[in-house]
């Protein structure tokens, strides 16, 4: 089959996002015992563990593999194989399996796929969600939206022409962990009086480096992604933004503007990622919010969004308990310390993680929709809180106030400075 450059797909793709042709088991809400073929792009952890998670609890096949990394794909297929495996579905074919730079676009051309997932380092996202939607295909893309403000418009306008025809939503999970939309339902109904201030926090371990001896520079950066701003945004964007997100969600707005500091200290060899951010963002209805986001050392600490109000603190941690104090109290049952995770606790479902079903709801969320009919459009808001994080960031790079209509004004873009043709297979 003869291969089509990106922007010839893009061209002549563009017809059949102008609709979507449903097949015969997924019109009218029934899916006939037919499953949605899913491709996966970008076949790291991360992404293993959210389709994963999408083949035990949702009726889909993994269909195809695009990634960079011949043993990205190897070892993704033999996990992936075996979901297919439980659900008596075929392997992963071969001629569905496509490693290269342009190996999301040979996946993107299969008929047969329905929804794809992307799991590629940040910087990617854009062009692939682009390729994505211009091909018809559903798509669930991790966070962030991107690297920069560019990638963000570019995704703002693709979900311009959506048009209600297919799913497109992003990877903010914590927007379906029951305990988090319990508590957010008190909290905007009133239950905690009228928001004061906010403190959000994110206390990560560092990720460690992966063995880059021999490798060329560009692989090596690729491979630690995560360690560099121009390939994953930093860490604000990579984690400190889920409670960025949870304070977009929870306030209904964005920030008015930010002021940040950070630095290096602590930082690994290889990389330029800031290892900590402190930022002060100012919300409408004079609500005034701070984040802290840090990402070093071998130690794991807390990730926590801690609301205060006229009548009452609500707070959700990862591990800590979902709760709230004050006039209206409640308790979502997450355990709040692993002494009293006893037996007992543990065989009527208590968790010290607020996160269990997270993951899990997302996708049948996600699959569901297509299923129905029903289709999602999360990009905006995906977008919003993406650059909502890009606002932090450049505060604190700056060492200044920086405004929101400042960030949303520009289209401020970061070259990843990589020439990904050398990892096509040669021929």
């Amino acid at each position: 089959m003869k291969r089509i450059a990106r922007r010839d797909f893009l061209k002549t793709s563009s017809a059949i996002a102008a609709f979507t042709v449903l097949k015969p088991h997924i019109v009218f809400g029934s899916t006939n015992n037919s499953a949605i073929n899913v491709g996966f792009i970008g076949c790291g952890n991360r992404g293993t563990s959210v389709i994963s998670s999408m083949s035990k609890y949702t009726n889909i096949n993994i269909f195809a593999l695009a990634d960079l990394f011949e043993d990205q794909l190897s070892k993704a297929s033999k996990t992936l194989n075996a979901f297919n495996s439980k659900k008596r579905f075929s392997d992963i074919q071969k001629k569905n399996i496509h490693q290269g730079a342009d190996a999301y676009l040979k996946l993107l051309e299969n008929k047969e796929i329905d929804a794809v997932l992307i799991s590629t380092p940040a910087y990617a996202h854009p062009e692939i969600l682009e390729s994505a939607v211009a091909a018809g295909k559903h798509v669930y893309c991790e966070k962030p939206a991107a690297t920069d403000i560019d990638g963000c418009k570019r995704i703002l306008k693709v979900s311009e022409t959506v048009n209600e025809k297919l799913s497109v939503v992003m990877g903010f999970q914590i927007r379906y962990a029951t305990p988090f939309v319990e508590m957010v339902k008190r909290i905007q109904r009133g239950d905690i009086g009228e928001i004061v201030s906010v403190q959000l926090y994110y206390f990560s371990s560092e990720i460690p480096l992966k063995p880059i001896k021999g490798m060329a520079f560009d692989e090596a950066r690729i491979r630690n992604h995560f360690h560099f701003n121009e390939l994953s945004g930093g860490i604000l964007l990579d984690q400190g933004i889920h409670m960025i997100d949870v304070c977009n969600w929870t306030l209904k707005s964005n920030p008015l503007y930010a002021m940040g500091i950070g630095g290096r200290k602590g930082c690994l060899e290889f990389g330029n990622t800031l290892t900590n951010y402190q930022v002060i963002y100012k919300y409408p209805n004079n609500v005034n919010v701070s984040v802290q986001s840090t990402q070093l050392g071998q130690s794991f600490g807390d990730v926590c969004a801690r609301f205060i109000g006229t009548t009452g603190i609500a707070e959700a941690h990862y591990t800590g308990g979902v709760f709230i104090k004050g006039e209206n109290e409640w308790d979502s049952g997450v355990v709040k310390s692993a002494d009293v995770l006893t037996p007992e606790k543990i065989a009527t479902g208590g968790s010290l993680s607020s996160l269990d079903d997270a993951d899990k709801n997302k996708g049948k969320s996600f699959i569901d929709s297509i299923e129905t009919g029903r289709y999602l459009n999360q990009l905006k808001a995906g977008c919003e809180s993406t650059l909502s994080a890009v606002l932090g960031r450049e505060a604190t790079n700056r060492q200044e106030l920086v405004t929101w209509e400042e960030i949303y004004s520009s289209s401020a873009k970061i070259d990843p400075q990589l020439d990904l043709k050398q990892f096509d297979i040669k021929k």
